[in-house]
């Protein structure tokens, strides 16, 4: 793994990965692609929650522009951002987005792969892309309207609107602000309460949770039917009944 591009730090429950390329504003170039890919297989063969942030200030101002100039028709059909976004997506455990200044292009759709997303005041995150002659290719056409509903997310991708932090907030595309030395403490906290869950439950959560509709309610009862047979699940309980004297 390129640590370089992409800084990480492992800890028994989570790993917190920070895009570093402050000096570009973390634009994403293919090195760090590759690091998240890494990144990604280590974490499907040794589940922990992911922490993303940004260096210097900014989450990722968006795509490297000069490498993305060189790109022709074959690399746009292998999907070079999308896919490593497909598989952050994927993961077993939660992904957390900590966004600080910019979000933009394939910032965004980073930050749109996560599955919970906090701010600072000075987010600014959109897709700018048919400025540059092309369309935001790696998740923003169904995942920001997954997220915000059609019509805001029709007029973010047709017009380049970026929003603000409050902005975002009242889209729900973000579900806290924080002040920018805060952010990290706020991202950790929201791993601290996942961190005393139970790992294979909250696995299979967010398996449930990014099922399609017509999936359920068959998935809810095939992953429960699991959790109902695990020692934990006993375990817990009788825990909990026991704390509020109950048996």
């Amino acid at each position: 793994m390129d640590e370089t591009h992409l800084l990480v730090e492992r800890r028994s429950d989570r790993v917190i990965a920070r895009l570093n390329r402050p000096e570009r504003r973390n634009a994403i170039d293919r090195e760090t692609i590759d690091a998240l890919h890494a990144l990604c297989a280590e974490l499907e063969s040794d589940p922990r929650t992911l922490v993303l942030a940004g260096s210097g200030g900014d989450f990722a101002a968006g795509a490297d522009i000069a490498q993305l100039r060189a790109r022709r028709a074959d690399d746009a059909r292998r999907g070079i951002n999308a896919t490593a976004f497909v598989r952050i997506r994927a993961l077993p455990m939660p992904v957390i987005a900590a966004l600080d200044g910019y979000a933009l292009g394939g910032g965004a759709e980073l930050a749109y792969a996560a599955d919970i997303r906090i701010a600072t005041p000075r987010l600014t995150i959109g897709n700018p892309e048919p400025n540059l002659a092309i369309l935001a290719a790696a998740g923003a056409t169904w995942r920001l309207r997954e997220i915000v509903g059609e019509g805001l997310a029709a007029e973010m991708l047709l017009t380049g609107r970026q929003l603000t932090a409050d902005e975002a907030l009242a889209a729900r595309l973000i579900s806290g602000i924080h002040p920018p030395d805060e952010l990290m403490a706020a991202a950790h906290a929201i791993a601290d309460r996942i961190a005393v869950a139970d790992p294979l439950a909250i696995q299979h959560t967010k398996t449930a949770l990014r099922a399609p509709r017509d999936a359920h309610p068959a998935i809810d009862g095939e992953l429960q039917a699991e959790l109902f047979e695990r020692p934990e699940k006993m375990q817990r309980m009788t825990e909990f009944l026991e704390r509020t004297g109950r048996r």
